[in-house]
């Protein structure tokens, strides 16, 4: 098996260079097409996202596979990539095997354990099958890569806690209310962080939401997109005590809710919690909300310490799904290379059964007239011997299947029997 990766990611390549060698969804099936129909390609994959554009080959044996990578990539691009060369990581066989287990397991993303990665590793297999770019090894091993993927978000925590500050106002949000499902949200401030905030909430089951800004025509546009009600800045108040979640980033200089102003919201409300999720800078909302019954206030440096906190759990569960991650790629190899060996033991066999019956035709005169117990018991007899010199060579072949040195022992197997190659 001749597996070679060419790739570049967040890590190595800046965006510029990313965007420059990023293959777009609507072109993916035809590169990929194109890529196995390169003398000496068998199969290929393509990941191409915003954050890595990576090319997998499986080439046949004694091809020397990453040029053909390169030249595939300067020709999609009308450029010479090795101009970007400097960006560009390259892994070999079982290095390959690893490398594409730990992405689909979010291990190699910017984000450690987001799931988006394992989406796109779905869709970029599927458009390699539908290109019938995948119909041997490679196929085995990126489906295999996709169920170590969720064997490792079944058995660790590695994308159960949150790691942005959106994804952290929501997990607060659970906290308070158990369940988010009908809840109402009220955004002040219709900024970047805002949004995001209350998309996750939606997502997590939060229906009605309201929009209020100082520009009346900007609250109007992101309430269109979450078919929300939006508010005049001058008529927040009239609103606002029917939300059950506050998401508030203005630029205001003062406070946008002070503890008088809270106090009435939960009598309105009939001291039915209210969650304040403040994501300005300076404060939008009084702290001194915090001290009231069903009052609840969580601040910009209160989601950072939930967050730092949840990369920390993280980082410990990943050290858990690097160890499956190893075991799954071991007992992948050993699988795949034992299947290589079968075709050397059947030539192997078939080698050494043609030399005994071979011999057996040259003595058989020299035996006289045998029975046909006789003529059973020695053919019984050689192939006892057969089998017992079979034995070692078969074992080792077989025992050896996924350790580095393997391929040399089948070439040196086959060399000492005088197998074709």
């Amino acid at each position: 098996m001749n597996l070679v990766l060419l790739g570049i990611n967040h890590r190595t390549a800046p965006v510029e260079v990313r965007e420059r060698m990023n293959i777009p969804e609507e072109r993916l099936l035809d590169a990929v097409s194109d890529l196995v129909h390169r003398e000496g390609i068998l199969e290929g994959l393509i990941l191409s996202t915003c954050n890595r554009v990576e090319v997998v080959a499986h080439a046949q044996e004694n091809i020397e596979a990453e040029p053909i990578i390169r030249q595939f990539l300067s020709d999609r691009h009308q450029c010479d990539v090795r101009s970007y060369e400097r960006y560009f990581y390259r892994f070999q066989q079982v290095e390959v095997v690893e490398h594409l287990f730990r992405v689909a397991s979010s291990l190699d993303s910017m984000i450690l354990g987001e799931p988006q990665i394992l989406g796109q590793v779905k869709q970029a297999y599927a458009t390699a099958r539908q290109a019938g770019a995948l119909n041997g090894p490679l196929n085995e091993i990126v489906n295999q890569a996709l169920a170590v993927a969720r064997r490792v978000r079944r058995e660790t925590a590695l994308g159960s806690s949150a790691v942005s500050v959106s994804y952290a106002a929501v997990e607060l949000a659970k906290k308070i209310f158990g369940n988010l499902k009908g809840k109402t949200i009220f955004v002040i401030g219709a900024g970047k962080m805002s949004e995001l905030a209350a998309r996750h909430l939606i997502r997590s089951g939060a229906s009605a939401i309201y929009v209020s800004n100082r520009t009346y025509e900007r609250a109007a546009e992101l309430a269109q997109a979450f078919r929300g009600t939006a508010v005049p800045f001058d008529h927040l108040f009239e609103h606002i005590n029917k939300a059950d979640i506050v998401i508030s980033s203005t630029g205001a200089p003062h406070f946008v809710i002070t503890r008088e102003q809270a106090e009435k919201l939960i009598a309105a409300r009939k001291n039915r919690p209210m969650f304040f999720v403040d994501i300005a800078v300076p404060r939008d909302v009084d702290p001194a909300i915090n001290d009231l019954d069903n009052a609840f206030v969580y601040d910009i440096d209160d989601l950072g310490q939930v967050v730092e906190a949840n990369k920390r759990q993280r980082e410990r569960e990943a050290v858990w799904a690097e160890q499956i991650v190893k075991e799954e790629v071991q007992k992948l190899m050993r699988r795949l290379a034992s299947r290589e060996v079968v075709p050397t033991i059947v030539a192997l066999e078939e080698r050494l059964n043609q030399i005994r019956e071979s011999e057996l035709d040259r003595f058989r005169g020299r035996l006289g007239s045998l029975s046909a117990e006789q003529q059973a018991l020695v053919d019984q007899l050689t192939r006892a011997i057969l089998n017992k010199i079979l034995h070692g060579p078969v074992m080792e072949l077989k025992s050896g299947a996924g350790h580095p040195e393997h391929g040399n022992l089948v070439a040196l197997i086959r060399k000492m029997f005088g197998l074709p190659n």
